[in-house]
């Protein structure tokens, strides 16, 4: 390691953590000390001991407002999917684990596969710049797209105005069907939104030493070992770059 991937990653000693609150499956739950804890908490402080610095973490209510502080001194590292809008602001490692997005439908619904959602005339909710909410921004071509603030928001948009499709990751959108078991999600994946760890624009050194990270992160075990720790159903250890 150079010291120069030290300097560019943990400028004040520490490594400052951006955390996306709002990944259930990646922050399970609040410490003693109401600090974060889950998959990525537990990367950023391997990630730190690596670099040979203790670990603070920065928590943000989604992934956007995340990246809104890019190169702001907010954040050192940040921890959230990486996805083409953010990559102009943010160096991203490859990712070190995959979650499925796919749709949820109403009753009686007439879509009975993820092809049959991109149609002229469907009213398709998503929570406005999740990462796979940013995917459909990119690639939806004839579905009507409406953004929502938040999961619940979309949630209760999509219930509310009777919408054709609720856009989410599989996972949460199992939660949502256990309170509503009226409801039908699709089989397959529209993409798998895949969580990296990216650091501010320009750190060049930092950023390969934190693709060489998760790459032996993938390699050694140790993804598999904190999605283990954590219980986590629904995640998976992305594949080698």
């Amino acid at each position: 390691m150079t010291d120069k991937a030290r300097a560019e990653l943990a400028p004040t000693g520490v490594l400052r953590a951006g955390i996306n609150l709002s990944n259930f499956l990646l922050v399970t739950g609040r410490s003693e000390k109401s600090e974060p804890v889950g998959v990525a908490p537990d990367m950023a402080k391997e990630l730190a001991a690596s670099l040979g610095v203790p670990v603070t973490y920065v928590t943000f209510k989604s992934p956007g407002e995340l990246a809104d502080q890019a190169g702001k001194n907010v954040w050192d590292v940040g921890l959230i999917g990486a996805e083409p809008q953010r990559a102009a602001v943010m160096n991203f490692s490859a990712a070190y684990v995959e979650i499925e997005a796919t749709y949820m439908v109403p009753p009686g619904s007439p879509l009975k596969s993820i092809a049959d959602v991109d149609k002229t005339g469907v009213r398709l909710v998503v929570s406005a710049r999740s990462a796979y909410g940013l995917w459909l921004e990119n690639n939806i071509k004839n579905a009507t797209l409406i953004q929502v603030t938040g999961l619940d928001g979309a949630f209760n948009k999509f219930m509310e105005d009777k919408a054709d499709a609720l856009a989410g990751l599989r996972p949460g959108l199992l939660k949502d069907l256990e309170k509503h078991p009226e409801l039908k999600i699709l089989d397959g994946k529209f993409t798998a939104v895949q969580q990296a760890i990216g650091c501010n624009k320009p750190a060049t050194e930092g950023a390969r030493y934190i693709a060489a990270f998760v790459e032996n992160a993938k390699k050694s075990g140790l993804v598999a070992s904190l999605i283990e720790k954590h219980k986590v159903k629904g995640l998976s250890v992305a594949p080698l770059a």
